[in-house]
């Protein structure tokens, strides 16, 4: 069995490009925060079968604060509140020949942190754990899962309590 730690860095595997934006909220609280995100979008990534095995895919996840994320929230979501995680997926590109491009964008996603504390605190998580839980749950949006029925949702959640195990973090549903 390979030693997980010899595994590389997404941004150094050629195949999963991790772009980070820093912008407002309490991040620097967090160590490692990059190396959280890092490894909850590699743990949920599963490349599109339209998808050339040396084809770059580039996730964006922005980090900012609740101001920002109402804001966004509003614009995109019309709901005038500040919410923990947005998930905006790249558009379909229009035809298979294009799928085959050197890189493909798969989408980003805006993360609040005074949101997600907030969150982890009421419900006794760690922040850490929490922000990786967010991210496999945005990541999972981009790749075209959803929660809009009662059926969607069981199936995504069940997708995320595996992809979080794998990450060694407990089940994020359980009371």
């Amino acid at each position: 069995m390979p030693d997980p730690a010899s595994k590389p860095d997404a941004d150094q595997s050629g195949l999963l490009q991790i772009d980070i934006l820093r912008e407002n909220g309490d991040w620097g609280t967090l160590d490692d925060v990059e190396g959280l995100i890092r490894a909850a979008v590699e743990a949920a990534f599963q490349p599109a079968p339209d998808s050339a095995a040396d084809q770059v895919i580039e996730v964006s996840i922005l980090l900012e604060n609740d101001a920002a994320l109402q804001a966004l929230n509003k614009q995109w979501r019309n709901k005038d509140k500040p919410t923990n995680v947005l998930s905006f997926p790249a558009p379909p590109l229009p035809d298979a020949t294009l799928a085959m491009q050197a890189a493909r964008h798969l989408g980003d996603i805006a993360l609040s942190f005074d949101t997600l504390a907030a969150e982890a605190r009421t419900e006794n998580k760690t922040v850490s754990d929490h922000l990786q839980h967010l991210v496999v749950h945005g990541m999972l949006h981009l790749q075209g899962h959803d929660h809009q029925t009662p059926g969607d949702a069981d199936e995504m959640e069940d997708l995320e309590r595996r992809i979080l195990a794998d990450l060694g973090i407990g089940d994020p549903y359980a009371s």
